[in-house]
């Protein structure tokens, strides 16, 4: 196997990722998948830090006429949900993990504690971030940049259901760009939906590099970690 790019990875999954093809709720059978991949870059000796999305479940804005801020933290609360899901499943094929939580629950997982998480991670355990930044009005992208920060990733991998950065939804139109590289100035100014702002601001001002590839297929993952060209790498371009 080739050798990879990366030490350590921060892995954003998106909620609606673990839907496979059910397209709600958590399609376990696809999940596990996932989780196969993962074991594979613990085997080549990468640490792996998880963010996962909870819009298969609950999306914060959708609550029409609904405080935000319930709402967000009702979004919150369907992170953890896919967490511990991912947990399970990762631990069924023998993968040591740790589920760290912004909002306590000491029942179900620990505090996020930075020192601990990177403890856990030089120990190869996938350690999976839920509950967001522990914030209303904070996503879980800005939560994956955050913690990409603390544990010192060399790069956060955006899986998500399009296959990298386009210049308009390629899903409505059929002329759709698809961008190769792009700067985080570029993202920006041009409001192309990789990340949020907030969270796209954050990966900048720390130089850590994006890279946005579909998982239609779960084995881009190992893909996108040995640098193959896949998807959109979002960096400076320096």
């Amino acid at each position: 196997m080739d050798k990879p790019k990366f030490k350590r990875v921060m892995l954003k999954l998106s909620g609606e990722a673990l839907t496979g093809e059910k397209g709600y709720g958590i399609d376990f059978k696809f999940t596990n998948k996932i989780s196969e991949q993962i074991k594979a870059l613990i085997d080549m000796g990468i640490e792996v830090g998880a963010v996962v999305g909870g819009g298969n479940i609950w999306r914060g804005r959708s609550g029409s006429g609904m405080d935000r801020t319930t709402a967000d933290y009702m979004g919150m609360l369907a992170t953890c949900i896919n967490a511990l899901a991912l947990q399970d499943s990762l631990e069924q094929i023998g993968v040591n993990t740790r589920v760290q939580t912004a909002i306590e629950m000491k029942e179900v997982a620990e505090p996020f504690i930075r020192r601990r998480a990177m403890r856990h991670l030089e120990k190869d355990r996938v350690v999976i971030f839920a509950a967001g930044t522990g914030n209303p009005y904070f996503s879980t992208d800005t939560c994956a940049a955050l913690r990409a920060a603390e544990i010192e990733a060399d790069v956060i991998l955006l899986a998500k259901k399009v296959d990298g950065v386009y210049d308009k939804d390629p899903y409505k139109y059929e002329g759709a760009k698809k961008y190769d590289k792009l700067s985080y100035i570029e993202v920006l100014e041009k409001g192309l939906q990789v990340m949020d702002s907030t969270a796209t601001s954050l990966c900048m001002d720390n130089n850590i590099p994006i890279l946005v590839f579909g998982l239609d297929k779960p084995e881009n993952i190992i893909r996108a970690v040995k640098g193959e060209p896949i998807g959109t790498l979002v960096s400076n371009l320096d």
